[in-house]
């Protein structure tokens, strides 16, 4: 059975001729090539459908992940993305991250500014100072926020600026009750038997839309699929056309054709290509999960897990909705250097997408954007946001999932008649309109 030669087995240059088998090409059924003048006739195919798109997606994932840049590229990426997340956790602080308070000589004073900060809700360092010298030293080399030192009738509060607001808040408290102890013992009762004596009313809050407290984490989650999402469609998708040039400028394509039909190189091209950039996305968010996992920066799991197999999802609608595309109008053209003029159109559709859900990243609840997500191919985007807001219900993504599919199969049939009708067409660049015409 033959096999499908790739561009870089066969050898073939624009200057050899499409009949030429001495470089390893499967010849022409009939001993003849295909006409590069005009659109393709109906080759024949000595290999079933199924065998001959397997054969062609074989050739371009191997071809891709062999290729050296490919291998390098994505070891950086993925140290990057590691060691991005562990920096971060080590450096970046967080948001338990508490302000530093040094009280000097003074442990009741302590104590109340720790039993302050707690009934606060703003917790804070507090550390025993042994003189108001050292408080200034350790603020002025930032090992504290602030340094109080206790005086007659209140307290010297020793800062590089100002005493940050939650901060004042927590030392007036602190100063206040303070105060109020030593009234309440120079009147000869014990503080500690008041507050014993005395319940604290407690306020119960029933809040109408609670926050969420997980809310900046499906943020980040969110932000890091749309970024996922753009740049594998668009890259995937230049690759896609950039191949079709290529094999098309050195004449490879009428090699190719004289052994397997145009659509079955396609849909292998399509394929294999796009099996490349769904490992490669695989690779990124097993990667990114791993280390937000190990490291404590991402609590829910669930739902980072949950986004991730969303995103893989929607990246094959995604990607096939426009890779047909790009496949289109790279064999409008036969120089690499003019595929931007036939693939601006995706591109700026590519654009809107992406700055639409970049815009409603934060809030990915809002109307337009639930709208939207329904509507292909802004759903291959919008959707996963919602996803990770847990906004969307699974009958929603199920119905926009189903308009995908019906959308990328009627740009596939209008994309793969374009591909056939064009590829073997050497010259000019065709235009759209003309492409759509015929």
């Amino acid at each position: 059975m033959s096999t499908v030669p790739s561009p870089s087995s066969t050898g073939t240059t624009s200057g050899e001729t499409p009949g030429d088998t001495t470089s390893g090409a499967v010849p022409a059924r009939g001993g003849a090539a295909p006409s590069a003048g005009g659109p393709a006739g109906p080759p024949g195919s000595a290999l079933p459908a199924s065998r001959a798109i397997a054969l062609v997606a074989r050739r371009e994932f191997r071809a891709q992940v062999s290729k050296r840049s490919f291998v390098v590229s994505n070891a950086i990426t993925l140290l990057v993305i590691v060691g991005g997340i562990v920096a971060f956790s080590v450096f970046g602080g967080g948001p338990d991250e508490r302000p530093t308070v040094g009280v000097a000589g003074d442990p009741a004073l302590a104590a109340a500014v720790t039993a302050a900060g707690d009934r606060l809700g703003t917790p804070v360092d507090v550390r025993p100072l042994d003189s108001a010298d050292a408080g200034r030293g350790a603020v002025t080399a930032k090992d504290l926020d602030v340094a109080v030192v206790p005086q007659p009738g209140g307290a010297t509060a020793i800062v590089q600026e100002k005493v940050p607001a939650e901060v004042r808040g927590v030392l007036d408290a602190a100063l206040e009750q303070r105060a109020r102890d030593t009234a309440l013992t120079r009147l000869g009762v014990d503080p500690a038997a008041l507050d014993r004596a005395v319940v604290p009313p407690v306020l119960t809050v029933d809040a109408a839309a609670p926050p969420d407290p997980q809310e900046g984490q499906r943020t980040a989650i969110s932000f890091v699929a749309l970024f996922l999402l753009f740049g594998q469609i668009l890259g995937f998708g230049t690759v896609v056309a950039m191949g079709v040039v290529e094999e098309k400028s050195s004449r490879v394509v009428e090699l190719l054709l004289s052994t397997i039909r145009p659509l079955h190189l396609l849909w292998g091209k399509i394929l294999g290509i796009g099996a490349v950039g769904l490992v490669q996305l695989g690779l990124y968010g097993v990667a990114g999960i791993g280390a937000g996992v190990a490291t404590g920066m991402l609590t829910i799991t669930g739902t980072a897990v949950g986004v991730f197999a969303s995103v893989l999802g929607w990246f094959v609608l995604g990607y096939a909705f426009y890779a047909v595309l790009y496949a289109a109008a790279g064999s409008l053209v036969s120089r690499q250097e003019d595929v931007g003029s036939t693939t601006s159109p995706m591109m700026l559709s590519l654009m809107v997408l992406y700055g639409t859900a970049f815009y409603y990243v934060s809030s990915p609840d809002a109307t337009l954007v639930q709208v939207l997500s329904w509507i292909p191919p802004f759903s291959a985007i919008l959707m996963p946001l919602r996803t990770a807001d847990g906004s969307a219900t699974v009958l929603q993504v199920v119905v926009a999932v189903v308009l995908m599919l019906a959308a990328v199969a009627a740009l596939a049939w209008v994309g793969s008649r374009i591909y056939h009708r064009s590829v073997l067409r050497i010259g000019a660049t065709v235009s759209w309109r003309e492409a759509l015409r015929r």
